[in-house]
């Protein structure tokens, strides 16, 4: 069973890129005492996480911070180097935190993995938006397959 409103998520770790190359964030620093949207895309550089997802997250990000959320985070099973360069191509800089979950680890956890195998991407997370309240899930969307509504940002901003 994957994570459900209410529970504690998952303790981990998530590779990102430092002005000094390579580096890692542990959940409990990015989560503890902070109220945070986490969201999730099964590829970085595919069709509609370019193009709606990644991008409507920047574009809502004033406005999302607005609402308490202290830190917009974006995640991958994609390499630190692959998720360096979306957040370079789209132009994140520091609104988003460019999370690669590299082997799928936080997908497990979650519960919320992904078999992309039939489009030859393996393993990935689920499209998905969690907000996470000083480490906990208070609210959970999921995308049922081929759908791009309830983790969208727009729809995220109405539920903050």
């Amino acid at each position: 069973m994957g994570i459900q409103v209410g529970d504690k998520l998952p303790s981990g770790s998530f590779s990102i890129m430092t002005s000094d190359g390579p580096g890692s964030v542990a959940t409990d620093e990015l989560f503890a005492g902070k109220k945070v949207v986490l969201f999730a895309v099964p590829g970085a550089f595919t069709p509609t996480c370019s193009a709606q997802h990644l991008p409507g997250y920047l574009q809502n990000a004033a406005a999302i911070k607005l609402k308490g959320v202290d830190t917009i985070a974006c995640l991958s099973v994609n390499d630190v180097f692959v998720m360096d360069a979306w957040g370079k191509d789209q132009d994140v800089g520091d609104t988003i935190m460019m999370l690669a979950d590299g082997s799928g680890d936080y997908a497990r956890a979650l519960g919320l993995e992904l078999d992309a195998s039939g489009f030859g991407m393996g393993q990935r997370a689920k499209r998905f938006a969690i907000i996470i309240d000083d480490g906990v899930a208070v609210q959970l969307h999921v995308e049922s397959p081929g759908e791009f509504k309830v983790s969208a940002a727009e729809f995220i901003l109405d539920k903050l």
